[in-house]
């Protein structure tokens, strides 16, 4: 094992243009002063089948891209970057470190893009040349395997060469909970493992919420519930990936909080209303797009998850139009009392996890009162039933059921402050939140 992570000053961006299986070499990334530019290869700029990385931060231009205001480096090539979980294990594969100790190493971003797995997120990677490409593969392990590892990881413990191998795979993947990548024939998943902070099953909440999502007409990311080593791992299938004679083809996805222009440390300000302003604008078939986007806060909201965060909403590009991905990462969240806010403003200032809020903001969706209200009461009955189905699919005992079933999904805080025509919906959630407890 390393004693020293090298700090990288230059990295090479390679790209997958759309329908290809090889990637071509797209620019040079150059660290400096705490800052990261890039520019455009001249190759590439000759190209007649090249696309800009990203609109409007990465036009297709020579010279130096100047950074928009507030960033270190450009949100879209962010975005390809790990994440906590990520970097915590390639720290273990350097160092050994717990996570608590991450704070004592400073590492440069093109670091963590050189040191993390290729096949990360979208179209692109990272190469130390512009020349040659070299994947940093996976090692076959399995999934008992891989779940061991995490657990390694977490403790700070290293991992043997074979493991580091095997889970430095998905170093490359977003997030800050344990995941691994894995392909399955035509198919690629993102492995969730649990956790050992976890005090309920984070891998059963999530597979019940994204399965009851699917079941309510929202478009979602397919997902299975599988065991190794007698503990729940959830399969994400992802979306990013197609399966072609060749080999595998990367679609090139961008996140909500690059375009909105974010950073992390901007990631307060990320807002939904704003989202849809830049959907009426960039997105194709916006107006469905919008109903969709309002329709997954409405779910957020009545599934108590709250870590609706910009990164976990994203858009495939194609150089200059968007369209909307599959939702990913539903999971209710912890909590301890009634109120409770989602991670992005949804109008104005007010991110109170309410049903409510989501009334105030319907205009921004291009949504009537009534329409907003359909939708609303639509989910409740589609939760409400297919709750004990899908629970019976992840096997949650009634213990389980109950402390999920009105304190994450349907929690009476988010029918608080309705009035008028709206309160039909308080009494509606009322009614069937008392309706599935009576029948555990």
């Amino acid at each position: 094992m390393s004693s020293k992570l090298p700090n990288y000053h230059e990295a090479y961006v390679w790209v997958w243009l759309p329908r290809t299986t090889e990637p071509v070499v797209a620019g040079r990334l150059s660290a400096e002063s705490g800052l990261v530019h890039f520019n455009y290869g001249k190759s590439y700029l000759e190209r007649e089948d090249a696309l800009p990385l990203y609109l409007p931060e990465l036009p297709l231009k020579p010279g130096e891209l100047p950074l928009h205001d507030g960033l270190t480096m450009p949100s879209s090539i962010r975005d390809a970057a790990p994440d906590a979980w990520g970097r915590r294990v390639i720290l273990n594969r350097k160092f050994g470190v717990k996570g608590n100790e991450l704070g004592n190493l400073e590492l440069s971003e093109l670091t963590f893009l050189l040191e993390s797995g290729s096949d990360r997120i979208g179209a692109l990677d990272f190469q130390i040349s512009p020349n040659q490409y070299v994947p940093r593969s996976p090692t076959n392990a399995t999934l008992e395997e891989l779940m061991a590892s995490a657990e390694r990881v977490e403790k700070g413990i290293p991992l043997s060469p074979e493991l580091d191998q095997a889970l430095h795979h998905g170093s490359s993947i977003g997030g800050a909970r344990p995941k691994a990548l894995i392909e399955d024939g035509a198919i690629k998943h993102v492995a969730k493992f649990s956790s050992s902070s976890d005090f309920y099953s984070v891998v059963k909440a999530e597979y019940v919420a994204m399965r009851l999502a699917a079941r309510c007409g929202l478009d979602v990311a397919p997902v299975s519930l599988v065991s190794a080593s007698g503990k729940d791992v959830l399969l994400v299938e992802r979306f990013d990936r197609v399966k072609a004679e060749a080999g595998w083809q990367r679609k090139m996805m961008v996140s909500a909080l690059t375009m909105l222009g974010l950073d992390e440390m901007m990631a307060r300000y990320a807002s939904y209303a704003d989202l849809a302003d830049i959907i009426r604008h960039r997105f194709t078939e916006p107006k469905a797009t919008l109903r969709e986007l309002f329709a997954r806060i409405v779910f957020n909201i009545l599934s108590g998850n709250t870590d609706d965060h910009a990164r976990n909403h994203a858009a495939f590009c194609n150089g200059e139009m968007l369209s909307l991905t599959p939702a990913y990462d539903i999971c209710p969240q912890g909590r301890a009392g009634q109120e409770a806010t989602q991670a992005m403003l949804i109008t104005h200032n007010n991110r109170a996890s309410r049903v409510a809020t989501c009334f105030e903001s319907a205009h921004h969706f291009l949504l009537s009162q009534n329409e907003a209200m359909q939708i609303v009461e639509v989910q409740l009955r589609c939760i409400t039933e297919h709750w004990a189905a899908v629970c019976n699919e992840a096997d949650l005992s009634e213990t389980e059921r109950n402390f999920f079933w009105g304190r994450q999904f349907l929690n009476p805080y988010a029918f608080t402050a309705l009035e008028g025509a709206s309160d039909a919906i308080r009494k509606l959630a009322d009614q069937l939140r008392k309706f599935v407890a009576s029948n555990f």
